[in-house]
């Protein structure tokens, strides 16, 4: 799964793969919204803009190719 663990709780944040976003910490665990809302589970809080970076897009960047340049 693709997740990050918060600076400062340690909450790690992970898709679910259904497009929701599954945190724990200290046992508990809760599943929200890209956004942050709740959806179900024991923990009811969460960093929501750690959930939209988590839950987001993966966007390609121009500026790094995988094609060596041509000499």
């Amino acid at each position: 799964m693709r997740g990050i663990v918060h600076p400062f709780t340690g909450a790690l944040h992970e898709q679910d793969g259904e497009g929701n976003i599954r945190v724990t910490l200290d046992g508990k665990e809760g599943l929200f919204g890209t956004d942050g809302h709740w959806i179900s589970g024991e923990l009811r809080e969460c960093d929501p803009q750690l959930c939209g970076w988590v839950g987001g897009p993966i966007l390609t960047n121009h500026r790094v190719t995988s094609q060596t340049p041509a000499s």
